[in-house]
């Protein structure tokens, strides 16, 4: 049942001895004076439909909490142990002077209710509504996209860990597993196998044994029904979905990272290179290297933006895997766009899938372009190349630098190797002893067409003043909201924390424009 916060006045209300302390125009002094329009009990009322019960903690008031904790990058303890002893959260709460607050469990327990629920964005939304009441868009167009890298709340194993770890739970989450007998050679009571990590065959032979387990433990499963070799899940399993998961994380960390090198042996290596979408942590398997250049990357989530850059106003903000690429995400930050916008952002946005459905939605775009390598440094580069388009008559063609001309394959290919060992031109051309060969992808006419439309002195000169405005938010999310490192495990509970980020960050821009509540409708007042 949903309590509600009682309007009745105590003789030991905090506000009836401090109620001048708070500065007006922080998000302290805001909650004080509008915790219950804006986060009002009716708008919660769908996380607890029953109407019997004992009543919940004020939405009003655990909301509240939620966004000063956020406000000041807290753990739910040291949260409730602000409400219990600071003034100024005593204030923004409502609470009397010997109010001991409520248990931390609490903030757990309404972070799930909201995040199983069909509002996981609620708190931004509901922040959200007010930006739409004050018109404070109205008229500002640019919109400017980035994402930054969130690091996760767990630490990164290696195989050898991996292995171990999700052993050892899948045999503690299914008792029918646990008298599979495993290897006495590994001990199972250590973080990762004690050996001499430098002699390559004792690696291979512990590996190998790890590998050999979990697939005992893969194979018992399917014996008894647990899995299906054609669909990997039975029907009518009689497991959880947490015994199932584990299962099936188990599988994939028993063969993403090792390769067989000897079959009559059961020999395994470990594989070069990093798997596709490889998990980093078997406590966190949703977490993923993220990588924002070659050599810097971390593991984690990336936490995606949109926002106005006219007034600072995050309009949309999501979080996904540290995998997944900007453009995937750009299509999801625009769609509460009513009207046409200017979409700003940097060559991870450089898509000609992405292009078509901003011009289909009716969106101006200025991306920057990915950059342009070219095979000799100060040569030429493939827009040094003149392309022909393929007609119904015709094949396609590129004329090089020196006017030869040679057909592009249906394939994308176009060999120059015939011209280059007589070209004046080939040290400036290519590096190879055979000669130029290029490659044209399906999206050349778009990256080519891009790439000169960005060359408008104009169009550079608009991007420069307007996108770094987003690196800065992204930047004070991290350093003022403590934003950088995530506290819990998966998408969905990360994401909700990074949308909780985004609506703090809005309610502080909207004070700063003087936010005001007139006859109940928001206002702002500068």
């Amino acid at each position: 049942m949903l309590g509600t916060e009682s309007s009745q006045a105590h003789l030991t209300a905090t506000a009836a001895f401090c109620s001048t302390l708070l500065e007006p125009g922080s998000l302290y002094h805001f909650l004080q004076e509008h915790r219950r329009e804006i986060f009002a009990d009716a708008k919660f009322a769908h996380l607890y439909p029953s109407g019997t019960g004992r009543p919940s903690i004020p939405a009003s008031r655990v909301a509240s909490v939620m966004v000063l904790q956020t406000l000041e990058g807290l753990s739910d303890r040291e949260a409730l142990d602000q409400v219990r002893y600071n003034l100024r959260w005593k204030l923004a709460l409502g609470l009397d002077l010997e109010d001991k607050g409520f248990d931390p469990s609490v903030l757990t327990y309404w972070r799930n209710r909201i995040k199983n629920s069909t509002t996981p964005g609620l708190i931004f939304a509901l922040a959200r509504e007010i930006i739409d009441e004050t018109k404070i868009l109205n008229s500002h167009t640019k919109r400017v996209l980035d994402s930054t890298v969130l690091v996760d709340a767990v630490v990164t194993q290696d195989t050898m860990s991996q292995l171990v770890a999700q052993i050892k739970r899948t045999q503690k989450l299914i008792p029918a597993l646990r008298g599979v007998p495993l290897s006495r050679e590994i001990d199972y009571t250590r973080v990762k196998p004690s050996i001499d990590y430098s002699n390559q065959d004792q690696v291979n032979e512990t590996l190998s044994i790890l590998v050999s387990d979990a697939n005992a433990l893969l194979d018992r499963a399917r014996e008894l029904g647990y899995l299906s070799d054609d669909e990997d899940q039975a029907t009518d399993c009689p497991l959880s979905d947490q015994q199932l998961d584990a299962l099936g994380l188990l599988g994939v960390v028993a063969c993403q990272d090792v390769e067989l090198i000897d079959e009559e042996t059961g020999t395994y290596r470990l594989r070069q290179g990093v798997a596709e979408d490889r998990v980093v942590s078997t406590v966190d398997p949703e977490s993923r290297h993220v990588h924002k250049s070659r050599k810097n990357y971390h593991d984690g989530y990336k936490g995606h933006i949109a926002i106005c850059a006219d007034t600072g106003i995050i309009t949309a903000a999501t979080l996904t895997k540290g995998n997944v690429s900007d453009a995937e995400v750009a299509k999801e930050l625009l769609d509460q766009e009513p009207e046409p916008v200017t979409v700003y952002g940097d060559s991870g946005y450089s898509s000609m899938d992405l292009s078509a459905h901003l011009k289909d939605k009716g969106h101006h775009e200025i991306i920057k372009p990915r950059p342009l390598t070219k095979a000799v440094p100060g040569g030429y580069s493939v827009d040094d190349f003149i392309v022909s388009e393929a007609t119904t008559e015709t094949p396609a063609t590129v004329t090089c630098p020196a006017k030869h001309t040679v057909t592009i394959s249906t394939k994308g290919r176009a060999s120059f190797t015939r011209y280059c060992d007589t070209c004046p031109l080939k040290d400036r051309c290519t590096r190879s002893k055979r000669g130029r060969v290029m490659t044209f992808v399906p999206n050349h006419s778009y990256a080519r067409a891009q790439r000169a439309n960005f060359a408008n002195e104009e169009t550079k000169a608009s991007y420069r003043a307007t996108r770094p405005i987003v690196e800065r938010i992204h930047a004070q999310m991290k350093r003022k909201l403590n934003g950088s490192k995530l506290r819990y495990r998966g998408v969905d509970k990360n994401t909700m924390h990074y949308l909780l980020l985004g609506a703090v960050w809005n309610l502080k821009v909207l004070l700063r424009n003087n936010l005001t509540l007139q006859d109940g409708v928001w206002g702002l007042t500068n």
